[in-house]
């Protein structure tokens, strides 16, 4: 089975023995894709670590009588002006901006939480540079420095079956094979080699520890399914490891 993560916006791919994750920045917008491998094959997953950076809950609400959506995710901030015609450079949080790139509408939020539609984008020295509709000349693209990016999780592009978004990991419960619950999916790192899932397990009254967290490589020697339908995860995994 292979499987992929792809998150905030990164990616995951779960082969057999490897897990892989593919890192290469694209030209249209997905929010991340890296490379990542175990014993054998590699697994690909699609990162997003501050996807859930904390922000305002916003979903009901409405920016300029547009109604928010409920499923936005942070992908990355202006870091600056590109160029003399009004473009931006943003700092996507995942390695391949393919979100960043393909979808149309993205939400800033300075000077105030607003939509706006991308005319066009592309990867320049790792960073994604973009024409929005409205900002001309570059005084106007300075004044969006340090504006937040996030883009409906519905408008990302779509991936195959053995792939994932990490954020779409994040709150999975994680089982073993023996049906034990070892806790759930706090968040995603990856330790260069390949991705690593943190599990946070809960306090039991009877083990007599406080709640902490285990690391599971995200590769098919350990990770055997992904549900999303069933938010579970199950690993070839016991918590004494």
């Amino acid at each position: 089975m292979a499987v992929s993560l792809s998150a905030s916006v990164f990616t995951i791919r779960l082969q057999p023995a490897v897990k892989k994750v593919s890192a290469l920045p694209r030209i249209a917008s997905h929010t991340g894709k890296e490379l990542a491998h175990n014993c054998r094959r590699p697994l690909r997953v699609w990162s997003a670590r501050l996807a859930r950076k904390l922000l305002p809950d916003l979903s009901g609400k409405t920016a300029s009588g547009v109604p928010i959506p409920g499923d936005l995710v942070l992908v990355g901030y202006v870091s600056g002006a590109y160029g003399i015609h009004g473009w931006v450079r943003i700092r996507a949080y995942s390695a391949d901006a393919d979100a960043l790139l393909s979808a149309r509408t993205w939400w800033l939020d300075k000077p105030d939480f607003h939509d706006v539609e991308m005319m066009q984008a592309k990867t320049h020295g790792g960073d994604v540079v973009a024409s929005l509709m409205g900002v001309t000349g570059r005084d106007a693209a300075e004044t969006l420095k340090g504006a937040t990016v996030q883009i409906s999780r519905s408008h990302f592009p779509a991936l195959s079956d053995d792939e994932f978004y990490w954020v779409d990991l994040i709150g999975l419960a994680v089982e073993n094979l023996d049906g034990t619950h070892l806790g759930l999916v706090a968040d995603m790192m990856d330790n260069g080699a390949h991705p690593i899932l943190r599990v946070a397990v809960p306090e039991t009254p009877d083990s007599g520890k406080s709640q902490h967290e285990i690391l599971i490589p995200f590769v098919d020697r350990f990770v055997k399914t992904v549900d999303q339908a069933a938010k579970k995860i199950t690993v070839d995994w016991e918590l004494d490891y």
